[in-house]
């Protein structure tokens, strides 16, 4: 089991890092149906991660991803290359397309409407941000690939990806466990962390996607060397 973890771990806490879903559910918290949307949104985070990473180790799990004990089957070592380089190449476009210094990013059509979502529509943008955003589509992807590729039985695995989802679903719940139960101080707290996030989003997200892009070609390559 410990392969598991230790092969998705760094995908889930990509994920949990990402600002866009930290910022977004902190923006419905501030609104009068801050509550029901902040409870909804996260939900719908949660729902639709787990059922990407669940979808993706039974396949990976029957598709016989493990190898035995000759170590990962060469196609996940050659899948996982394929997302280290995708991840780098990520990396390199967010740097690029950072906002220059003296200037706002543009915020997103649905973020200036979020004080009109309601419960449904704020678990589908969860949804949408979760499992159709490229970044956090593809580390899920990569964190759910590991855990297939493991040695662990199936119970290890199916822990693996419950603590993948719950880990990569920090960005939603402590805000939403910080609003509950901070009091009047959640506010402020809640705030300073969006304007840290918004801040330095570009390079979070660049350092994430290399560190993981270098990750996943070193261990792909010593694999397919191996």
């Amino acid at each position: 089991m410990g392969d598991a973890i230790g092969g998705m771990l760094a995908s889930a806490v990509g994920i949990a890092i990402s600002p866009l879903p930290l910022i977004a559910v902190i923006l419905m918290l501030a609104t009068p149906k801050g509550r029901r949307n902040g409870v909804a949104f996260t939900a719908g985070w949660v729902v639709s991660l787990a059922a990407l990473v669940t979808m993706v180790v039974l396949s990976g799990s029957g598709g016989d991803a493990s190898g035995g004990d000759d170590g990962p089957a060469s196609w996940t070592l050659w899948l996982k290359l394929g997302l280290g380089v995708l991840f780098l190449i990520m990396g390199v476009k967010q740097w690029k397309d950072r906002p220059r210094e003296g200037r706002a990013a543009e915020p997103p059509a649905w973020m200036k409407a979020i004080d009109t979502f309601t419960p449904v529509k704020s678990a589908g943008l969860a949804a949408a941000l979760a499992v159709a955003n490229p970044k956090n589509l593809v580390l899920a992807v990569g964190g759910a690939v590991s855990i297939a590729a493991s040695t662990a039985s199936a119970g290890g695995k199916t822990v693996a990806a419950v603590l993948m989802v719950l880990i990569a679903s920090l960005c939603t719940l402590l805000p939403l466990g910080v609003y509950l139960l901070g009091g009047d101080e959640s506010v402020k707290v809640l705030g300073e962390w969006k304007a840290w996030m918004a801040a330095h989003n570009a390079a979070i997200m660049t350092t994430v996607l290399v560190v993981l892009g270098a990750k996943y070609i070193g261990d792909a390559v010593s694999g397919l060397a191996g």
